[in-house]
């Protein structure tokens, strides 16, 4: 597909992916429109750590997913609709479940039917590995029974069901693309990789919840190369396409690779606020892969040692940015 030109919306676009899908689009030459929640304090999120040229070249559209108007609004006149935005953080869905339901379930659809309104080329809606729940044999393929384990999961279950009904019902080209945990650059502290990154940084003690969870883990910048391939693929439509490395790490391993990259020895104090309740923790996330390669031809190019020096090595250049170094919840 040639971007030169092309009018792109993504929503999430001030999120941790969608900042660097938007920054990609902008570089492919594409006209790129950035739907961010509104806040008085005027901040585009992870915009603002865009070089100017690209923070210029970007068009911000204020609003909320839950406001059919000004999804509307951000819809008209684009021909391809990223949909990144959502609420994501985990620990706070158990806390107020019904925001993610109505910002995640009926923010999507207020999404889809936007797009069907205005007769968008391609609708690529993004899914998470978090809706698996903990796995039930791997490696997880796009069959695996889907069990929302937290009040987020849930309602991204629920908004992959009203994007895949979207395309059934009216014919909407929706792709649903279904990225597992990915890391790097510009992500925020409330993630694993830079809580540990960001605490060793300082005194060498991190303060973790549970270590035993296995994570399936990829640099944005290969996630981002997935969604443009999911975009460009006349395939795609219809799918839902797991996005993952095929590779799966537990916390434990990640907290000694990223002390052996460091080269400091780490010390794990384990606090129990950190953990999620019994039921609700994945204990295990394992990506089957070979869809996107029979489909898009993706597969990830940057290993996890590669990625984390790269993350790493941003961080250390950016640490005081980080406003908080403890918020990971497992």
């Amino acid at each position: 597909m040639d971007w030169k030109g092309k009018n792109v919306l993504v929503t999430g676009a001030g999120g941790f992916i969608g900042s660097h899908l938007a920054e990609h689009l902008v570089k492919q030459g594409a006209n790129v429109r950035a739907f961010i929640k509104y806040n008085s304090r005027d901040d585009r999120g992870q915009i603002e750590y865009h070089p100017s040229e690209i923070q210029d070249a970007i068009e911000i559209r204020w609003g909320d997913l839950r406001d059919a108007g000004s999804v509307f609004s951000a819809v008209k006149g684009c021909e391809i609709v990223f949909h990144l935005g959502a609420l994501i953080a985990i620990p706070y869905s158990y806390i107020n479940p019904a925001d993610y339901a109505q910002t995640n379930i009926l923010g999507t659809t207020h999404v889809l039917n936007a797009c069907l309104e205005y007769g968008i080329e391609k609708v690529i809606h993004t899914s998470t590995s978090e809706v698996y729940g903990t796995a039930q044999y791997v490696p997880i393929d796009e069959k695996h029974p889907l069990r929302g384990q937290s009040p987020y999961s849930a309602s991204k279950i629920g908004a992959d069901m009203m994007a895949d009904s979207f395309c059934r019902a009216f014919n909407l080209p929706v792709a649903i693309i279904r990225p597992f945990n990915t890391y790097g650059p510009r992500q925020s502290a409330r993630a694993v990789i830079p809580t540990i990154i960001t605490q060793a940084l300082n005194n060498g003690h991190i303060c973790l919840g549970s270590l035993s969870p296995t994570r399936n883990l990829n640099l944005v910048y290969d996630i981002v190369r997935a969604f443009v391939c999911v975009a460009e693929s006349p395939d795609a439509v219809g799918n839902v396409i797991n996005i993952g490395s095929g590779k799966e790490t537990s916390i434990a391993e990640l907290v000694r690779k990223i002390g052996s990259l460091m080269n400091k020895e780490i010390i794990v104090t384990h606090e129990s606020n950190r953990i999620r309740p019994e039921k609700s923790e994945v204990e295990r996330l394992l990506c089957d892969n070979r869809k996107a390669y029979d489909i898009l031809g993706w597969k990830p190019e940057i290993d996890l040692n590669e990625g984390l020096s790269i993350t790493i090595q941003w961080i250390k250049n950016n640490l005081s940015k980080f406003k908080r170094i403890d918020q990971y919840t497992v």
